[in-house]
């Protein structure tokens, strides 16, 4: 995961306070890892999973496609309610393929790149706009911060909010 989200282009590398990665284009998150965090726990044993990743996806739609399987290793929390993102864990990652995962990261890079980067992208690389990612406009809202309702509206904020990473 780190190697592919590394080789999109003009990704930046911050980090967490907990020292966790945090993949940037222009300054807007596309794939964070997650700190720990109340909303997403073990339902057996309550304890906070230390291992959750979040990737921007292009749509609601996308969103809901993910994470309506319950077999599926997408999830998503009350947190994330009305933002394009999904929650996986590190420890489900070996569930996809290298093909699934590498288009989940292309598709998270492509909803937060710039229409001209997305445009050079997809044409240096031959590859079709994913559905949602590249004729649409690219998700511009950031994650609610945690603790507080969701928005009502896209944020001029960028990337996750601070404490969430």
């Amino acid at each position: 995961m780190h190697e592919l989200a590394s080789a999109m282009p003009h990704v930046t590398v911050g980090h967490g306070v907990g020292g966790n990665p945090v993949y940037q284009v222009g300054r807007k998150s596309f794939v964070f890892f997650r700190t720990p965090r109340p909303d997403a726990v073990d339902p057996v044993t309550g304890e906070r999973y230390p291992d959750v990743i979040m990737f921007w996806v292009p749509s609601e739609a996308d969103k809901a496609a993910l994470v309506q399987d319950p077999g599926s290793p997408f999830f998503t929390t009350s947190h994330f309610d009305g933002h394009p993102s999904v929650l996986l864990r590190a420890s489900r990652i070996g569930e996809l393929t290298y093909q699934e995962l590498r288009e989940l990261v292309e598709d998270a890079w492509l909803s937060r790149a710039s229409p001209r980067r997305r445009a050079a992208w997809l044409a240096a690389t031959g590859a079709p706009p994913a559905e949602g990612s590249a004729g649409a406009p690219p998700a511009q809202g950031s994650p609610p911060a945690e603790g507080s309702p969701p928005a009502a509206g896209p944020s001029p904020a960028h990337g996750p909010p601070s404490g969430s990473r």
